[in-house]
Protein backbone atom coordinates (compact mmCIF):
# COMPACT_ATOMS: atom_id res chain seq x y z
CA UNK A 1 0.00 0.00 0.00
CA UNK A 2 1.10 3.52 -0.83
CA UNK A 3 -0.50 6.46 0.93
CA UNK A 4 -0.16 10.22 0.92
CA UNK A 5 -2.58 12.90 1.99
CA UNK A 6 -4.77 12.43 -1.10
CA UNK A 7 -3.64 9.21 -2.77
CA UNK A 8 -4.01 5.56 -1.75
CA UNK A 9 -3.15 2.64 -4.02
CA UNK A 10 -4.08 -0.85 -2.83
CA UNK A 11 -2.61 -3.85 -4.64
CA UNK A 12 -4.60 -7.09 -4.62
CA UNK A 13 -2.78 -9.32 -7.09
CA UNK A 14 -1.98 -13.01 -6.56
CA UNK A 15 1.66 -13.90 -5.76
CA UNK A 16 2.35 -14.76 -9.39
CA UNK A 17 1.07 -11.43 -10.67
CA UNK A 18 -1.90 -10.62 -12.90
CA UNK A 19 -1.27 -13.62 -15.20
CA UNK A 20 -0.81 -16.16 -12.40
CA UNK A 21 -3.80 -18.23 -13.52
CA UNK A 22 -2.68 -18.30 -17.12
CA UNK A 23 -1.45 -21.89 -17.23
CA UNK A 24 -4.73 -23.32 -15.95
CA UNK A 25 -6.81 -21.04 -18.20
CA UNK A 26 -4.82 -21.93 -21.30
CA UNK A 27 -4.88 -25.66 -20.57
CA UNK A 28 -8.65 -25.58 -20.09
CA UNK A 29 -9.28 -23.47 -23.18
CA UNK A 30 -7.04 -25.34 -25.59
CA UNK A 31 -8.20 -28.82 -24.60
CA UNK A 32 -11.88 -28.09 -25.33
CA UNK A 33 -13.40 -29.60 -28.51
CA UNK A 34 -13.68 -26.01 -29.79
CA UNK A 35 -10.55 -24.20 -28.66
CA UNK A 36 -10.73 -20.85 -26.86
CA UNK A 37 -8.32 -18.32 -25.37
CA UNK A 38 -9.24 -15.70 -22.81
CA UNK A 39 -9.10 -12.12 -24.14
CA UNK A 40 -7.27 -11.14 -20.96
CA UNK A 41 -4.07 -12.35 -22.64
CA UNK A 42 -4.19 -9.71 -25.35
CA UNK A 43 -2.90 -7.09 -23.00
CA UNK A 44 0.81 -7.30 -22.50
CA UNK A 45 2.71 -4.08 -23.21
CA UNK A 46 2.63 -4.65 -26.97
CA UNK A 47 -1.03 -5.59 -26.91
CA UNK A 48 -1.93 -2.44 -25.00
CA UNK A 49 -0.03 -0.34 -27.54
CA UNK A 50 -1.85 -2.03 -30.42
CA UNK A 51 -5.24 -1.49 -28.81
CA UNK A 52 -4.49 2.21 -28.42
CA UNK A 53 -3.78 2.26 -32.16
CA UNK A 54 -7.06 0.47 -32.84
CA UNK A 55 -9.04 3.17 -31.02
CA UNK A 56 -7.67 5.73 -33.48
CA UNK A 57 -8.51 3.77 -36.65
CA UNK A 58 -11.17 5.25 -38.96
CA UNK A 59 -13.17 2.00 -38.95
CA UNK A 60 -13.20 1.68 -35.16
CA UNK A 61 -16.03 3.95 -34.00
CA UNK A 62 -16.73 2.88 -30.35
CA UNK A 63 -14.05 4.98 -28.63
CA UNK A 64 -14.90 8.13 -30.59
CA UNK A 65 -18.62 7.66 -30.05
CA UNK A 66 -18.24 7.08 -26.31
CA UNK A 67 -16.12 10.19 -25.92
CA UNK A 68 -18.68 12.20 -27.91
CA UNK A 69 -21.45 11.06 -25.57
CA UNK A 70 -19.42 12.05 -22.52
CA UNK A 71 -18.61 15.44 -24.02
CA UNK A 72 -22.19 16.14 -25.12
CA UNK A 73 -23.99 14.73 -22.08
CA UNK A 74 -21.50 14.82 -19.20
CA UNK A 75 -23.53 17.37 -17.26
CA UNK A 76 -26.75 15.40 -17.84
CA UNK A 77 -25.10 12.18 -16.68
CA UNK A 78 -23.89 13.90 -13.54
CA UNK A 79 -27.37 15.29 -12.85
CA UNK A 80 -29.13 11.98 -13.55
CA UNK A 81 -26.75 10.24 -11.15
CA UNK A 82 -27.84 12.70 -8.45
CA UNK A 83 -24.52 14.58 -8.36
CA UNK A 84 -22.30 11.74 -7.10
CA UNK A 85 -19.34 12.44 -4.83
CA UNK A 86 -17.23 9.48 -6.00
CA UNK A 87 -16.52 8.01 -9.43
CA UNK A 88 -15.25 4.42 -9.45
CA UNK A 89 -13.96 3.31 -12.84
CA UNK A 90 -13.48 -0.38 -13.60
CA UNK A 91 -10.69 -0.96 -16.11
CA UNK A 92 -9.63 2.66 -15.84
CA UNK A 93 -6.36 2.60 -17.77
CA UNK A 94 -5.09 6.15 -18.18
CA UNK A 95 -8.58 7.62 -17.57
CA UNK A 96 -8.31 9.69 -20.75
CA UNK A 97 -12.04 9.73 -21.57
CA UNK A 98 -13.04 9.71 -17.92
CA UNK A 99 -11.66 13.18 -17.40
CA UNK A 100 -14.65 14.49 -19.34
CA UNK A 101 -16.94 13.06 -16.67
CA UNK A 102 -14.66 14.20 -13.86
CA UNK A 103 -14.82 17.71 -15.36
CA UNK A 104 -18.64 17.58 -15.35
CA UNK A 105 -18.69 16.45 -11.73
CA UNK A 106 -16.21 19.18 -10.77
CA UNK A 107 -18.31 21.83 -12.53
CA UNK A 108 -21.38 20.58 -10.65
CA UNK A 109 -19.45 20.99 -7.40
CA UNK A 110 -19.93 17.39 -6.29
CA UNK A 111 -16.61 15.72 -7.17
CA UNK A 112 -14.87 14.49 -4.04
CA UNK A 113 -13.04 11.29 -4.96
CA UNK A 114 -12.00 9.04 -7.83
CA UNK A 115 -11.16 5.34 -7.69
CA UNK A 116 -9.31 3.92 -10.71
CA UNK A 117 -9.44 0.11 -10.83
CA UNK A 118 -7.05 -1.67 -13.19
CA UNK A 119 -4.90 -4.79 -13.48
CA UNK A 120 -1.76 -2.76 -14.19
CA UNK A 121 -0.07 -1.36 -11.10
CA UNK A 122 2.10 1.03 -13.13
CA UNK A 123 -0.86 2.55 -14.98
CA UNK A 124 -3.01 2.76 -11.85
CA UNK A 125 -0.33 4.60 -9.87
CA UNK A 126 0.33 6.97 -12.77
CA UNK A 127 -3.39 7.67 -13.20
CA UNK A 128 -3.90 8.19 -9.47
CA UNK A 129 -1.04 10.70 -9.30
CA UNK A 130 -2.24 12.59 -12.37
CA UNK A 131 -5.90 12.84 -11.34
CA UNK A 132 -5.05 13.88 -7.78
CA UNK A 133 -2.79 16.62 -9.11
CA UNK A 134 -5.24 17.83 -11.75
CA UNK A 135 -8.39 17.89 -9.63
CA UNK A 136 -7.11 18.23 -6.07
CA UNK A 137 -9.31 15.36 -4.90
CA UNK A 138 -8.90 12.14 -2.95
CA UNK A 139 -7.87 9.21 -5.19
CA UNK A 140 -8.13 5.59 -4.07
CA UNK A 141 -6.61 3.28 -6.69
CA UNK A 142 -7.12 -0.46 -6.76
CA UNK A 143 -4.77 -2.81 -8.60
CA UNK A 144 -6.73 -6.00 -9.17
CA UNK A 145 -8.78 -8.05 -11.60
CA UNK A 146 -11.99 -6.11 -11.17
CA UNK A 147 -14.15 -9.07 -12.12
CA UNK A 148 -12.64 -11.25 -9.42
CA UNK A 149 -12.20 -8.49 -6.84
CA UNK A 150 -15.31 -6.40 -7.48
CA UNK A 151 -16.31 -6.30 -3.83
CA UNK A 152 -13.10 -4.44 -2.94
CA UNK A 153 -14.28 -1.17 -4.51
CA UNK A 154 -14.55 1.75 -2.04
CA UNK A 155 -17.87 2.04 -0.26
CA UNK A 156 -18.15 5.79 0.42
CA UNK A 157 -20.96 7.39 -1.57
CA UNK A 158 -22.99 8.55 -3.25
CA UNK A 159 -21.10 6.82 -6.05
CA UNK A 160 -21.12 6.08 -9.74
CA UNK A 161 -19.49 2.79 -10.69
CA UNK A 162 -18.50 3.04 -14.35
CA UNK A 163 -17.58 0.32 -16.84
CA UNK A 164 -16.81 2.03 -20.12
CA UNK A 165 -15.31 1.01 -23.46
CA UNK A 166 -17.89 -1.67 -24.28
CA UNK A 167 -16.01 -4.12 -22.04
CA UNK A 168 -19.27 -5.75 -20.93
CA UNK A 169 -19.58 -7.10 -24.48
CA UNK A 170 -16.58 -9.38 -23.93
CA UNK A 171 -18.42 -11.29 -21.19
CA UNK A 172 -20.18 -14.56 -21.94
CA UNK A 173 -23.92 -14.25 -21.13
CA UNK A 174 -23.74 -16.22 -17.85
CA UNK A 175 -20.57 -14.38 -16.81
CA UNK A 176 -22.26 -11.05 -17.64
CA UNK A 177 -25.36 -11.90 -15.60
CA UNK A 178 -23.27 -12.83 -12.56
CA UNK A 179 -21.19 -9.66 -12.86
CA UNK A 180 -24.23 -7.38 -13.11
CA UNK A 181 -25.88 -9.11 -10.14
CA UNK A 182 -22.75 -8.36 -8.08
CA UNK A 183 -22.88 -4.74 -9.22
CA UNK A 184 -26.50 -4.57 -8.04
CA UNK A 185 -25.45 -5.91 -4.63
CA UNK A 186 -22.80 -3.19 -4.33
CA UNK A 187 -25.10 -0.27 -5.11
CA UNK A 188 -26.62 1.66 -2.25
CA UNK A 189 -29.86 3.65 -2.64
CA UNK A 190 -27.95 6.74 -3.83
CA UNK A 191 -25.49 4.91 -6.11
CA UNK A 192 -25.63 4.38 -9.87
CA UNK A 193 -23.98 2.17 -12.49
CA UNK A 194 -22.77 3.77 -15.74
CA UNK A 195 -22.24 1.30 -18.59
CA UNK A 196 -20.83 1.73 -22.09
CA UNK A 197 -22.33 -0.58 -24.72
CA UNK A 198 -21.85 -0.93 -28.46
CA UNK A 199 -25.19 -1.16 -30.27
CA UNK A 200 -26.56 -3.61 -32.83
CA UNK A 201 -26.16 -2.21 -36.34
CA UNK A 202 -25.51 -3.29 -39.91
CA UNK A 203 -23.08 -6.13 -40.56
CA UNK A 204 -20.85 -4.02 -42.81
CA UNK A 205 -20.11 -1.41 -40.14
CA UNK A 206 -19.54 -4.02 -37.45
CA UNK A 207 -17.25 -6.26 -39.46
CA UNK A 208 -15.22 -3.30 -40.76
CA UNK A 209 -14.50 -2.24 -37.17
CA UNK A 210 -12.85 -5.60 -36.45
CA UNK A 211 -11.20 -6.11 -39.86
CA UNK A 212 -9.46 -2.78 -40.37
CA UNK A 213 -7.69 -2.15 -43.66
CA UNK A 214 -4.36 -1.41 -41.89
CA UNK A 215 -4.33 -4.86 -40.27
CA UNK A 216 -3.84 -3.52 -36.75
CA UNK A 217 -6.68 -5.60 -35.29
CA UNK A 218 -5.25 -8.72 -36.90
CA UNK A 219 -1.86 -8.00 -35.32
CA UNK A 220 -3.56 -7.36 -31.97
CA UNK A 221 -5.40 -10.68 -32.17
CA UNK A 222 -2.28 -12.66 -33.07
CA UNK A 223 -0.35 -10.95 -30.28
CA UNK A 224 -2.16 -13.25 -27.85
CA UNK A 225 -0.06 -16.07 -29.33
CA UNK A 226 3.11 -14.08 -28.74
CA UNK A 227 2.07 -13.70 -25.09
CA UNK A 228 1.70 -17.49 -24.77
CA UNK A 229 5.11 -17.96 -26.36
CA UNK A 230 6.71 -15.52 -23.93
CA UNK A 231 4.90 -16.64 -20.77
CA UNK A 232 4.51 -20.39 -21.32
CA UNK A 233 7.29 -21.17 -23.78
CA UNK A 234 4.74 -22.11 -26.45
CA UNK A 235 5.88 -22.68 -30.04
CA UNK A 236 3.31 -20.65 -31.98
CA UNK A 237 4.47 -19.35 -35.36
CA UNK A 238 2.27 -16.28 -35.75
CA UNK A 239 2.58 -16.43 -39.55
CA UNK A 240 0.73 -19.76 -39.58
CA UNK A 241 -2.46 -18.20 -38.17
CA UNK A 242 -4.81 -15.63 -39.64
CA UNK A 243 -7.27 -13.24 -38.05
CA UNK A 244 -10.99 -13.96 -38.50
CA UNK A 245 -13.82 -11.70 -37.29
CA UNK A 246 -17.48 -11.98 -38.30
CA UNK A 247 -20.92 -10.92 -37.14
CA UNK A 248 -23.06 -13.63 -35.52
CA UNK A 249 -26.66 -12.37 -35.75
CA UNK A 250 -28.05 -15.24 -33.67
CA UNK A 251 -25.94 -14.39 -30.61
CA UNK A 252 -25.72 -10.65 -31.39
CA UNK A 253 -21.95 -10.62 -31.12
CA UNK A 254 -18.81 -10.20 -33.15
CA UNK A 255 -16.96 -13.51 -33.08
CA UNK A 256 -13.17 -13.03 -33.15
CA UNK A 257 -10.99 -16.03 -33.91
CA UNK A 258 -7.61 -17.20 -35.16
CA UNK A 259 -7.52 -19.74 -37.99
CA UNK A 260 -4.68 -22.20 -38.45
CA UNK A 261 -3.25 -22.08 -41.96
CA UNK A 262 -1.57 -25.46 -41.63
CA UNK A 263 -1.86 -28.76 -39.85
CA UNK A 264 0.47 -28.25 -36.90
CA UNK A 265 1.24 -29.15 -33.29
CA UNK A 266 1.99 -26.45 -30.73
CA UNK A 267 4.18 -27.44 -27.80
CA UNK A 268 3.72 -25.97 -24.33
CA UNK A 269 6.77 -27.12 -22.33
CA UNK A 270 5.61 -25.25 -19.21
CA UNK A 271 2.34 -27.22 -19.28
CA UNK A 272 3.77 -30.54 -20.49
CA UNK A 273 1.16 -30.23 -23.23
CA UNK A 274 1.02 -30.51 -27.02
CA UNK A 275 -1.97 -29.04 -28.87
CA UNK A 276 -2.81 -30.14 -32.42
CA UNK A 277 -4.47 -27.84 -34.96
CA UNK A 278 -5.95 -29.01 -38.23
CA UNK A 279 -5.56 -26.86 -41.32
CA UNK A 280 -8.45 -24.38 -41.27
CA UNK A 281 -9.26 -25.02 -37.60
CA UNK A 282 -10.39 -21.93 -35.72
CA UNK A 283 -9.84 -20.90 -32.12
CA UNK A 284 -11.99 -18.20 -30.49
CA UNK A 285 -10.08 -15.38 -28.80
CA UNK A 286 -12.90 -12.94 -28.04
CA UNK A 287 -16.57 -12.14 -28.41
CA UNK A 288 -17.96 -8.62 -28.51
CA UNK A 289 -21.69 -8.55 -27.86
CA UNK A 290 -23.80 -5.70 -29.24
CA UNK A 291 -26.95 -4.48 -27.53
CA UNK A 292 -30.26 -2.74 -28.13
CA UNK A 293 -31.95 -0.62 -25.49
CA UNK A 294 -34.87 -3.01 -24.90
CA UNK A 295 -32.57 -6.02 -24.68
CA UNK A 296 -30.24 -4.30 -22.22
CA UNK A 297 -33.22 -3.25 -20.13
CA UNK A 298 -34.20 -6.90 -19.81
CA UNK A 299 -30.62 -7.96 -19.00
CA UNK A 300 -30.52 -5.33 -16.26
CA UNK A 301 -33.86 -6.45 -14.83
CA UNK A 302 -32.67 -10.05 -14.55
CA UNK A 303 -29.82 -8.80 -12.34
CA UNK A 304 -32.04 -6.54 -10.20
CA UNK A 305 -30.98 -3.35 -11.96
CA UNK A 306 -33.25 -0.72 -13.45
CA UNK A 307 -32.24 1.27 -16.53
CA UNK A 308 -32.98 4.89 -15.66
CA UNK A 309 -31.26 6.93 -18.38
CA UNK A 310 -29.90 6.39 -21.91
CA UNK A 311 -27.64 8.49 -24.13
CA UNK A 312 -26.28 7.80 -27.62
CA UNK A 313 -23.95 9.50 -30.07
CA UNK A 314 -25.65 11.44 -32.91
CA UNK A 315 -25.52 8.43 -35.25
CA UNK A 316 -26.89 5.99 -32.66
CA UNK A 317 -23.90 3.66 -32.92
CA UNK A 318 -23.05 3.46 -29.21
CA UNK A 319 -24.78 4.09 -25.88
CA UNK A 320 -24.11 5.00 -22.28
CA UNK A 321 -26.77 3.87 -19.86
CA UNK A 322 -27.35 4.62 -16.21
CA UNK A 323 -28.88 2.05 -13.88
CA UNK A 324 -29.70 1.69 -10.20
CA UNK A 325 -30.40 -1.28 -7.96
CA UNK A 326 -33.99 -2.30 -7.33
Amino acid sequence: MEATTDITVDVHLPPGGPLSGMAADVRAGLTKPFKELSPRYFYDERGSELFEQITELPEYYPSRCERAILENHGAAICAAAARPATLIELGSGSAAKTRVLLDAMAEAGCLGAYAPVDISEEITRSTADAVAAEYGIKVHGLVCDFERDLERVPLDGPRVIALLGGTIGNFEPQQRASFLARIANLLGPDDHFLLGTDLVKDRETLEAAYNDSAGVTAEFNKNALAVLNARLGASFDLDTFEHVAFWDPENLWMDIRLRSLARQVIDFPALDLAVAFDRGEEMRTEISTKFARQGLQGIYAESRLELTDWWTDPEGLYALSLARAV
